[in-house]
């Protein structure tokens, strides 16, 4: 069964850094782009960086300069590694993979998100 596991929440001071990781079982990470998503209280979640199958990378324009996504498709991972952390970037952060297939397929899968809280 596909399953994807964060890691490496927590709280932390701003200014700090934290590096999240995200390990997934049954699914194709090599035809997948994947990346982080987060949710504020009371706010819809939203994108924070994604990486494609090729390399390609695409941030939020708040986390830019200060976050660095990376993946290693031979351990079924991704990371997110935030520094210069704002009291604003408090969230559940949420890992996502998405597979896209030949034939147009496309498949989402969701960790269970993993909390980043950052103090002023």
């Amino acid at each position: 069964q596909e399953q994807l596991v964060e890691s490496g929440g927590g709280l932390v001071q701003a200014g700090g850094t934290l590096r999240l990781s995200c390990v997934g079982s049954a699914i194709l990470f090599d035809i997948s782009t994947v990346g982080w998503y987060r949710q504020a209280p009371e706010k819809q979640r939203e994108l924070v960086a994604h990486i494609t199958n090729e390399g390609n990378t695409h941030y939020a324009d708040s986390v830019k300069g200060r976050f660095t996504i990376s993946r290693d498709n031979a351990k079924n991972s991704v990371y997110l590694q935030m520094s210069s952390l704002k009291p604003e970037d408090t969230a559940v952060y949420y890992c996502n993979v998405e597979e896209s297939y030949r034939n147009g397929e496309r498949l989402s899968f969701w960790g269970q998100g993993t909390q980043v809280t950052v103090s002023s």
